[in-house]
């Protein structure tokens, strides 16, 4: 049994997502419990907060508070994109974390955020353990991109699946309302990685769907998304919705926006900021087909609508985060926290799993191939099989006057030893 007292500390990093304030949540209440956990503090965004010795001080917020932060989209505690050097090439940051983990006294940490954040975790660990400090690194996944390798599926994607797909419907109802022709073509978050854009499929499942899907996992062909739409067009008396991930790529690998401008900008880690595929896309059916093109851009609403949060996903964020501090305590380190599907009698259910932290890190899972149409426009029935149960039952935050009611947090920061 591990007998290491220390305290405990939780960074998010990343983009938010409606159920990242649950995972955090799990995390705090569990370690709060915790005897071997003399303290627990949030990082103020992220590696950057504990670099800077801000972070706050969670054993003087409300219970209440700690409780409503599962279903308050966003993070609480500030994200931040921050890449750490190869510590063979700079270790300043690492020697400074050591620091301030040895001047606080913390001895267990958490890490909340997708592939990359893994990635700093499991950096984090390993210059601890060379540097013979005993702390315990868990990692704790999120994302809406649902790509996190071996785990069935991450925290956040389902809610955001449930958005998308409702979304999808309302689109379908308004956009088709009118005795004259607009083609409506909505851009999903998504790099590499379709599973997002796929959600659209759920519409389709109760038939109120897009026309047309595309998914970065095959490479996008314009002349051939011109005769897609062109078809669809005539089948349709002129109504046309199309659902596309923001990452499509031709086979030269060129993203859609850089098919008319070299000048993306790139964030910490390297990635290309992408948006404006839609708007490239509606530009370009116009002149083709000359008439009302919409391009709808879901943005920041997929990654923070908490009002259309899932229910499982609410919960199994939740859980993430306790079962990380669980393991922890218990003496486990440089894992992640994994979900392993459990289909008995037709019902699901999840199985928390420890995923090396080394397996994890920055590997990428996308849409098996297999489960998109052959003529790449559509999914078939793996993926709602897939999909649907991870979008069951409703958990909003409660309403205060009409409107919901969120955490709000004291954020009192630790005075800086």
């Amino acid at each position: 049994m591990n007998e290491l007292k220390g305290a405990a500390i939780i960074g998010q990093s990343g983009g938010p997502t409606s159920v990242i304030n649950a995972s955090a949540a799990g995390v705090f209440i569990e370690a709060l419990k915790q005897p071997n956990i003399t303290r627990v503090y949030g990082a103020m965004h992220g590696i950057k907060g504990i670099l800077n010795e801000e972070f706050y001080d969670i054993n003087q917020e409300d219970m209440k508070e700690l409780e409503l932060l599962k279903t308050t989209p966003s993070s609480s505690i500030g994200s931040v994109r921050y890449k750490l050097k190869d510590v063979n090439v700079d270790d300043t940051d690492y020697k400074k974390l050591l620091e301030v983990f040895k001047k606080y006294n913390i001895r267990y940490f958490f890490y909340n955020g997708g592939n990359d954040s893994m990635d700093t975790c499991n950096k984090i660990s390993k210059f601890f353990k060379n540097n013979d400090y005993k702390c315990f690194c868990m990692g704790v996944p999120k994302t809406i991109d649902n790509d996190l390798a071996i785990t069935d599926h991450c925290p956040g994607y389902a809610s955001a699946a449930k958005y998308v797909a409702t979304s999808m419907m309302e689109i379908k109802c308004d956009a088709t309302v009118y005795d004259t022709p607009i083609v409506c073509v909505v851009e999903i978050m998504g790099r590499n990685a379709g599973w997002l854009t796929a959600a659209a499929a759920l519409a389709s499942y109760k038939g109120m769907g897009p026309d047309l899907i595309y998914l970065p996992e095959i490479p996008f062909d314009l002349d051939k998304f011109y005769s897609d739409v062109k078809k669809k067009y005539e089948e349709n008396n002129g109504k046309v919705l199309i659902a596309v991930s923001e990452g499509v790529k031709t086979k030269d690998g060129k993203y859609v926006p850089e098919l008319v401008s070299d000048n993306i900008a790139a964030d910490a880690f390297g990635h290309k900021q992408l948006g404006g595929t839609a708007q490239v896309l509606a530009e370009q059916l116009k002149n083709k087909l000359g008439v009302k093109v919409r391009a709808i851009e879901f943005s920041l609403l997929q990654r923070c609508a908490q009002h259309l949060a899932s229910k499982v996903d609410v919960e199994e964020a939740f859980m993430a985060g306790s079962e990380a501090v669980k393991a922890a305590v218990s003496g486990v380190t440089d894992y992640m926290i994994g979900f392993k599907r459990i289909e008995k009698n037709g019902k699901y259910s999840c199985e928390y799993i420890k995923v090396p932290l080394a397996e994890v890190a920055n590997a990428e899972k996308t849409v098996p191939l297999e489960w998109i149409t052959k003529d790449g426009t559509g999914l078939t029935d793996d993926f709602i099989n897939y999909a649907l149960p991870l979008i069951q039952g409703d958990e909003k935050a409660p309403l205060e006057d009409g409107l919901p009611r969120f955490a709000k947090l004291k954020k009192i920061l630790v005075n800086k030893l």
